[in-house]
């Protein structure tokens, strides 16, 4: 086989898998259109712990770790900051829209090793259930420190034992 006719096809096969993950992505949103878009952070609440640095990993359906939710930008991991307030928890992410946990709306947080697309050692990612509308999801973040991990979890957890 010639060269030329090696790399057309070899082209041709890579334009489709691209094509197949972007049709499946926005499948994935369609399906997930009744899923509101979370709360913006706002003024008047008040930080309780210092700022956490770090990765926001995913949100995903609670219990399904590997079932991202794609709309509103929520599946797409990146850098950030997790702050806990007397509000929520405040997922500061870089390059894309801050969104709200509200206080009311978490049901609890654990740590876990791992959600889609990012496996760890035991512990190693922050993991909050909260009710999104009418959807119960879970929230992973990977401090970049791992002694920021567990101040973190105990931060909420007592915001969640106030709020009972």
């Amino acid at each position: 086989m010639d060269r030329s006719v090696s790399v057309i096809i070899i082209a041709v096969v890579f334009l489709l898998l691209i094509l197949a993950i972007t049709w499946g992505w926005s499948r994935r949103k369609k399906s997930q259109a009744v899923v509101p878009q979370p709360a913006k952070p706002h003024m008047g609440i008040t930080p309780v712990a210092d700022p956490v640095e770090g990765s926001y990993v995913s949100t995903t359906l609670a219990g399904h770790p590997l079932e991202r939710v794609a709309v509103h930008g929520l599946g797409i991991r990146t850098t950030g900051e997790i702050v806990v307030t007397d509000g929520g928890v405040i997922m500061d992410l870089a390059g894309r829209e801050d969104f709200l946990i509200p206080r009311r709306d978490i049901v609890s947080v654990d740590t876990t090793a791992g959600m889609i697309g990012k496996f760890v050692e035991r512990g190693g990612i922050v993991r909050i259930t909260w009710r999104l509308g009418e959807t119960l999801v879970d929230t992973g973040f990977r401090a970049r420190y791992a002694a920021s991990t567990t101040p973190t979890v105990e931060s909420i957890r007592e915001m969640i034992e106030e709020a009972q």
